[in-house]
């Protein structure tokens, strides 16, 4: 745990959250400042700066991250509507938080687009 970083902390039930879902490695929770009306970020409970950090040992983390999503968008009810899985990295790439995460958003009526 990076004791600065706070997605360590909400991990670490130092800090609250919305949870959505939580696995024994990951966790998932809804997003401060939605830019959806569904939008939920899905996290490692243990503190990777970002996709450029991963380590060989991590070589699955990527691919259970995507599989908690689907659980994600198909108990939020935009499975078949469609949504968006966004993984921001480095500050150019609109990286705010240095703790990997996987953006979900989606929930749009099709008039909002």
């Amino acid at each position: 745990m990076k004791k600065d970083c706070i997605f360590c902390k909400i991990a670490h039930g130092e800090a609250p959250a919305d949870i959505v879902c939580q696995g024994e490695d990951l966790m998932a929770f809804r997003d401060i400042n939605p830019s959806a009306p569904v939008h939920v970020l899905v996290i490692p409970k243990k503190h990777v700066r970002s996709i450029n950090d991963l380590k060989d040992e991590d070589g699955t983390l990527i691919s259970e991250m995507l599989l908690m999503a689907k659980k994600i968008v198909k108990k939020q009810g935009i499975d078949q509507s469609g949504y968006k899985l966004i993984f921001n990295v480095e500050r150019g790439g609109g990286q705010l938080v240095f703790h990997l995460h996987l953006h979900i958003l989606g929930g749009w009526s099709l008039n909002d687009q």
